[in-house]
């Protein structure tokens, strides 16, 4: 559906010394708004043909670069700054423009450096008239002095290397537990005061910054996926700065910054959701779906129980295992262009396992396109190559997320989540769940509430029945906690829709380009459904 859609990698931070922010959720409200005039502008420049690489030559033209200084610690000086990268498309029509468009992808972690130039995708040819929009990484991300917790790819590499997506024996837990233990030692070794520093606030300090240093009163905003706490976290604490702010694909920011225990629990759930979705749907689809045959939800049990004793070797392929398949399986979720693809790679697993003659002969020797997609060889490598990656997923979940249990707590939660989240549950225990208790940060400086916002203009919730990363109950909260909102709902798989529901582009388009506000509990279609 869409690259970003995928960021839940591991990626972080920059070595500066110093001790960490220690505000408190109460002085939230002492927070002042950055003002247009007295904040430095944004010196724009030309971009490098690397960050363009694929922009066609009479548009170039539009494009352009910063980076632009802030403070590490926006109360604290003395900690010294960091560069956030930028990049601009300029408004087609400048006589008619509104002022510009800030873009964040999610993750956290996530690029959003050069979301402009695929600005056609997402949006109406309106708002690319009337707009500059801006791509910008978040602090610690990409080009905006990346955190890193190694200085080697090889010790990432043998780090990475014991974290096992699925672990079921009691060495593959341990070895997870304390692969994610051994990161955070060399997180707190290497990443520097930035690490105390990660948190959606003060990326949002920085974002009001931005807003003030390229000239606008108040925020324009489009934010997917994590990129929606973000936005809420705005709208919160700057709402009077607030013009339009659209955020697609939510999660629940009360949840999330009180709970991430019970936030995991509920996003395991989410994606069980989305899978019993379709595998419905591929039941419905007949021939249309390769994995329709006999009873899909059955087969994929039967599957995935098969998968948890030993793994699935198909000739010419690397074998598939417990962790790869539900790697495989959660990733395509997120994408319904991937849905057929994925039902044909479950096929040939279960035909293996139930082989019939020529036609099972000729399945095997396909190859996987979902399952494994994204799956990348390590290059070789000189012995001490840099570590060129970043480390700012967990950097921002373990900083956001507030765990009340310690690690050795993880494989009773993990028992309990698989019982009710079969496929998931596990999985998504072994995530956040057992890396942010032991996560070095130390007092980070978090918002947390209130989430009401009080915005002159309601805030525009896009939510998709079947998103597997944010399922639709979390927007249905985040309309609901922030309350001066529209919620636009999708009847539609994957994870975040704009660009791919007409309706709701054009509801989109007229909200931010003419404050045009969508009415409330709209339905739509997705330009296209599975299969």
């Amino acid at each position: 559906m869409r690259a970003f859609a995928l960021a839940g990698a591991l990626v972080a931070g920059v070595g500066l010394a110093g001790p960490a922010g220690t505000a408190t959720a109460a002085e939230d409200s002492a927070v002042k708004p950055a003002v247009v005039g007295a904040t430095p502008a944004v010196a724009w420049g030309t971009c490098s043909s690397d960050t363009l690489a694929g922009v066609p030559a009479d548009q170039v033209q539009f494009y352009s670069c910063a980076r632009y200084r802030v403070p590490i610690d926006h109360d604290n000086a003395s900690l010294g700054t960091i560069d956030i990268a930028l990049l601009k498309r300029a408004a087609r029509t400048p006589g008619k423009r509104v002022g510009s468009l800030f873009l964040n992808p999610g993750g956290p972690g996530g690029s959003g450096l050069t979301m402009p130039i695929g600005g056609q995708y997402y949006f109406q040819p309106q708002v690319l008239d009337r707009f500059d929009l801006i791509g910008f990484d978040p602090r610690g991300v990409g080009e905006s002095n990346p955190l890193r917790c190694f200085t080697t790819q090889e010790d990432a590499d043998e780090v990475f290397s014991a974290l096992v997506g699925v672990p079921l024996s009691r060495a593959e837990i341990s070895g997870t537990l304390a692969g994610y233990r051994d990161y955070g030692r060399f997180c707190r070794n290497n990443a520097g005061s930035l690490l105390n520093h990660m948190s959606t606030k003060d990326v949002v300090r920085d974002l009001d910054t931005l807003r003030a240093a390229v000239g606008d009163q108040k925020l324009t905003y489009v934010g997917f996926s994590y990129g929606t706490l973000i936005g809420s976290t705005y709208t919160s604490m700057f709402p009077k700065q607030s013009r339009a702010i659209v955020i697609d694909g939510n999660v629940d920011p009360a949840l999330r910054t009180s709970d991430g225990v019970e936030y995991d629990r509920e996003r395991a759930q989410g994606f069980e959701i989305a899978l019993d979705g379709f595998l419905k749907r591929c039941d419905q689809a007949g021939a249309k779906c390769a994995f329709s045959d006999g009873n899909p939800r059955a087969k994929f049990d039967e599957l995935r129980e098969y998968l948890r004793k030993q793994p699935i070797t198909l000739p010419g392929a690397d074998p598939i295992d417990i962790s790869r398949f539900t790697g495989g399986v959660s990733s395509a979720l997120y994408s319904p262009a991937r849905f057929a693809a994925l039902a044909e790679d479950l096929q040939a697993l279960y035909t293996v396992i139930h082989p019939a003659g020529a036609q099972a002969q000729t399945l095997q020797a396909k190859p996987m396109q979902a399952l494994t997609a994204g799956k990348q060889g390590l290059a070789d490598q000189n012995p001490d190559s840099p570590y060129t990656s970043d480390d700012s997923y967990f950097a921002v979940n373990c900083s956001d997320k507030p765990f009340r249990i310690n690690q050795e707590q993880v494989p009773g939660i993990a028992a309990k989540w698989e019982r009710e989240s079969r496929t998931f549950g596990r999985y998504q225990a072994f995530a956040d769940t057992a890396a942010c208790p032991v996560w070095p940060a130390k007092r980070p400086d978090v918002y947390r509430g209130p989430w009401r916002a009080k915005t002159d203009v309601p805030v525009v919730v896009v939510g998709n029945y079947y998103d597997p990363a944010t399922q639709y109950k979390f927007a249905q909260r985040m309309a609901a906690e922030l309350g001066n909102t529209r919620l636009l709902s999708v009847d539609a798989f994957g994870h975040c829709i704009l660009g791919d529901a007409l309706g709701v582009d054009q509801a989109v388009a007229d909200y931010l380009t003419d404050l045009k506000v969508p009415a409330n509990g709209q339905v739509f279609q997705p330009n296209v459904q599975p299969f």
